[in-house]
């Protein structure tokens, strides 16, 4: 085939293990973009090329990403290889994360552009490493991890958060989580959107998200509410209480399509969907 184009094959993960796979697939799109793009060749083999295993690839990456005059990209590599290499939950969600970018997001045109260019895939591993310091009580590194993620990538999420697997943060600037927050699997959350709390008070504050949940671009959800699984939250809404399960809650202040005696629910997981506007014909006759 033409050089710089490279055909993906079909996943097979009963007949390997995934984790293998997605790394084969990362190493074999990162020689035919060296191949097809010589300017590239170098800083695709220091990222990729040169790497043995997914974990260090990722570590060494991020490690140059995030590393400043005062905070050493060594010292970074070591701390994310470390972490990556002894927790299997944390490479598991990697992985899972990375399947959820390639294959949700129709601009993602390889596994390799996600782990090299996507930002909000980047800062949630980064997240994954500062929350594991904070289980272990090293909260200064923890805090002090999260200060660069969002300098670097404008992604602003407490250490203390609680984040599933297969998580897409598309676009991911601006985006806000809190420290009592939790976000189930396979959720997707658009730039701009805040899981905040609703003043000063501390405690359980932040909002509960569950599986298979999306959220719009600039939305805003406050305080310790559950967003039910398979929720859909339009763009730049405003949500302060509970919003069920299949439901779709749009506005500022949110209400649920439907009403609220009997909102409409869907059957599809608008997490994995990314099917942002579906419930425009029953929420509004709006035209231009």
């Amino acid at each position: 085939m033409p050089a710089g184009e490279y055909r993906q094959s079909s996943p097979e993960p009963d007949s390997f293990e995934e984790e293998g796979w997605v790394w084969g697939q990362i190493k074999a799109e990162a020689r035919c973009d060296a191949e097809g793009e010589p300017a590239l060749a170098s800083y695709l083999y220091s990222t990729i090329l040169s790497h043995s295993s997914l974990e260090g690839s990722l570590s060494f990456h991020l490690g140059n990403k995030l590393c400043s005059s005062t905070l050493l990209s060594t010292l970074l590599y070591d701390l994310f290889l470390n972490s990556f290499s002894t927790d299997a939950n944390i490479r598991s969600a990697t992985v899972a994360d990375l399947r959820a970018a390639r294959y949700r997001d129709p601009a993602c045109v390889s596994f390799s552009h996600c782990l090299l260019n996507y930002k909000g895939f980047l800062a949630c591993q980064a997240h994954r490493v500062a929350h594991k310091l904070w289980t272990q009580s090293r909260r200064p590194l923890a805090l002090a991890l999260q200060s660069r993620i969002s300098d670097v990538f404008a992604v602003d999420i407490h250490p203390a958060a609680k984040i599933g697997k297969g998580i897409l943060f598309d676009h991911a600037t601006g985006v806000v989580v809190g420290e009592t927050a939790v976000i189930g699997n396979n959720v997707s959350i658009l730039h701009h959107v805040t899981l905040g709390g609703t003043g000063k008070v501390g405690g359980d504050r932040h909002p509960k998200i569950g599986d298979g949940v999306l959220i719009g671009a600039g939305a805003t959800i406050l305080g310790n509410i559950k967003i039910g699984e398979g929720a859909k939250i339009g763009a730049g809404s405003v949500v302060l209480i509970d919003v069920p399960p299949r439901t779709t809650a749009v506005g500022n202040p949110a209400r649920l399509v439907g009403g609220k005696e009997q909102p409409t629910k869907h059957e599809d997981v608008p997490g994995e969907s990314m099917d942002h506007t579906s419930f425009i014909s029953e929420w509004s006759d709006y035209i231009i």
